[in-house]
């Protein structure tokens, strides 16, 4: 979750500027990104709980000791709430959870350089604070309430806001990480293609990045509960949305859903305003009691963007939001399934005809059943294990075509080789991880804090 936009304070005089705003993100395909992102839980050595904000070895001394490493601070009131380098950022989940933004880079090779130097910060750090980090998708040992928050205004208001919609609401802000990939688009007409594209083969990243097993110290029953999370949120602002598969669709449709999702907050001279459950369309008109005759800026527009969660987001980019986090191989592996599948137009075009014709009731039946089966979900005359596989050799296929090559010619087709064994072995990590729960673990997740840690 990203803290208050940069996006300058531009007063909005028409709807049609915010069609404008999110299709000004079009770029040519020379000039496409890679921006990766993802969250890790902390944790002590000593007792495995998640560290507070404050104290010696508390996560704003975490972010303080970063600064080392040429990282700009950003506070909110006295507290370190981010880091800025770059065009990349180190951010604050709700209950700690560090998450990088990378900068945009061109090539996967570039996002895994980022990623190690990032982890090798952490390290260097967390080590001097006796603190360890993991990759997974959801806290496997420690209760909600178990969990601490940060002090920052906007979980306060969302802490407030989310069991009022949804049971989960709260375990997706605590206890929760992913790693996601954002990536760019030409036309409009090229974003609805990769936007449907991407909708449709998200259960098949959630599926090959199914790492979230156990909750409070147990099987949940879920190979990826971090993705079940979603399910029980809030519905006005998760979910697969259909319509992107309607004829017409485009920004401005898009645009209509976004003002039909209750907003969050307003963030005024430093300082979160309340307005959850409030309308955006009252805002425009300027009949927001909390904001008596006050109109929305553009900042106010890319802010509400950010608080709408659905399986794949629009913004002036697309952002694939469904796996898991996960050790640093699979945060390269992310962005080169999806770079593989969208920034070929072959590529593209395959994975097109290979989703085309599911249905809607298809669609959602891969989202809400691959957090308890992934790869071994039944789908038509197989298995999600089957389209797991296509969509694998259509990315590398792609990247191939890519030739983005490394110092020792290696395509960027060589990360997905863990998604590649982990489609042929028919097993996920989440499956992985209870084998040794079951056996070498002898019934606790304690060791997934040692023996998967970064």
């Amino acid at each position: 979750m990203s803290g208050p936009s940069a996006v300058k304070e531009t007063p909005i005089t028409r709807r049609e500027e915010l069609v404008e705003f999110m299709a000004s993100g079009a770029r040519p395909a020379d000039k496409w990104k890679i921006g990766t992102e993802h969250e890790k839980f902390g944790f002590r050595l000593d007792d495995l709980r998640p560290p507070t904000y404050e104290g010696e070895r508390g996560i704003g001394a975490m972010l303080k000791g970063l600064t080392r490493f040429g990282w700009a601070p950003v506070y909110e009131g006295d507290n370190i709430i981010a880091l800025t380098r770059g065009d990349g950022s180190i951010t604050l989940e709700p209950a700690g959870q560090l998450e990088l933004s990378g900068g945009q880079v061109d090539t996967i090779h570039d996002t895994c350089c980022e990623v190690m130097c990032h982890l090798k910060e952490v390290k260097t750090v967390a080590d001097e604070l006796q603190l360890g980090f993991l990759g997974m998708g959801f806290q496997p040992k420690w209760k909600r309430d178990e969990m601490p928050w940060m002090p920052k205004g906007r979980y306060a208001i969302m802490h407030r806001y989310m069991p009022l919609v949804g049971k989960l609401g709260l375990d997706m802000m605590t206890r929760t990480c992913t790693v996601q990939v954002n990536l760019d688009f030409a036309s409009e007409a090229d974003m609805v293609k990769k936007f449907r594209v991407s909708l449709a083969l998200q259960p098949i990243a959630t599926a090959l990045f199914a790492d979230s097993p156990f909750t409070e110290g147990r099987p949940n029953g879920y190979l990826s509960y971090r993705s079940h999370i979603w399910t029980d949120t809030d519905p006005d602002r998760t979910g697969m949305l259909d319509f992107v598969f309607e004829d017409g669709f485009g920004f401005e449709r898009y645009v209509d859903y976004l003002l039909d999702v209750p907003m969050y907050f307003s963030y005024r001279d430093g300082k979160y305003i309340d307005l959850a459950g409030k309308s955006f369309k009252d805002f425009l008109a300027g009949k927001l009691p909390e904001l008596p005759g006050a109109h929305p800026t553009m900042k106010d527009w890319a802010d509400h963007m950010t608080t709408a969660f659905p399986e794949v987001r629009l913004k002036k980019y697309l952002e694939m939001r469904g796996a898991d986090g996960g050790p640093w191989n699979r945060l390269c592996a992310l962005p080169a399934f999806w770079v593989g599948l969208l920034y070929d137009q072959t590529a593209l075009d395959a994975a097109w005809d290979l989703v085309k014709d599911f249905s809607m009731i298809e669609r959602n039946v891969l989202r809400d059943g691959v957090p308890k089966h992934a790869l071994k979900l039944p789908f038509r005359n197989g298995t999600v294990r089957d389209l797991a596989e296509r969509a694998l050799e259509i990315s590398g296929h792609g990247l191939a075509r890519r030739a983005k090559l490394n110092s020792i010619g290696a395509s960027e087709a060589v990360f997905l080789e863990p998604l590649i064994e982990f489609a042929q072995a028919n097993q996920t990590p989440a499956e992985r991880k209870l084998e040794l729960f079951h056996k070498a673990w002898k019934g606790s997740v304690d060791p997934v804090f040692t023996e998967f840690a970064y």
